[in-house]
């Protein structure tokens, strides 16, 4: 599938839905090493944007992605529509959406 074919809306230009296959998810939590948090906890004392943190929440969300993209691929998917994501304690992320094989209409 690809991951052009994945948005938060509930339609795509020029296709139709042909089936709708069900609900594809990508989860995943991560975590930092005692140095990465002493670091990111050093951090938040001068203030700003905390980069470790950062780069552990963009790391954590593509790899959600990625899972949920795989998901919809097994499931013979080449959609994935309206697609949210959810950020609970402890840096997990949690992507959900609806999968769907579509087909063009042009």
């Amino acid at each position: 599938m690809d991951a052009s074919m994945t948005t938060t809306g509930f339609a795509i230009d020029g296709y139709r839905v042909v089936r709708t296959l069900g609900i594809v998810r990508g989860i995943t939590v991560r975590s930092r090493s005692i140095i990465g948090t002493l670091g990111g906890s050093l951090q938040t004392l001068v203030g700003g944007n905390i980069t470790l943190f950062t780069e552990l929440c963009e790391k954590t969300r593509g790899e959600a992605f990625d899972l949920m993209i795989h998901h919809a691929e097994a499931h013979g998917a080449n959609v994935a529509r309206g697609a949210i994501e959810r950020a609970v304690p402890a840096q997990p992320r949690l992507l959900l959406g609806s999968i769907d094989l579509c087909t063009s209409v042009a």
